[in-house]
């Protein structure tokens, strides 16, 4: 079994949301300065699973239709 990785990258990102490779891309950079405004270190070309999970809608854990 596979163990899920702490980052997503574009193109697991553009897979997961039926996007462009691209507009991954710039989804990751929004949200990368939002954290680096926060204080935090950020990676380009992946951003925190976790975050990603926070602020996209739908893609949490507990989200109900």
């Amino acid at each position: 079994m596979m163990k899920e990785q702490s980052f997503i990258t574009a193109k697991e990102l553009a897979e997961m949301l039926n996007i462009s490779t691209g507009h991954a891309y710039k989804v990751i950079h929004r949200l990368n300065d939002e954290l680096a405004q926060k204080g935090y270190l950020t990676f380009s070309g992946r951003i925190p699973r976790k975050y990603l999970e926070e602020r996209c809608y739908g893609l949490g854990e507990g989200v109900s239709a």
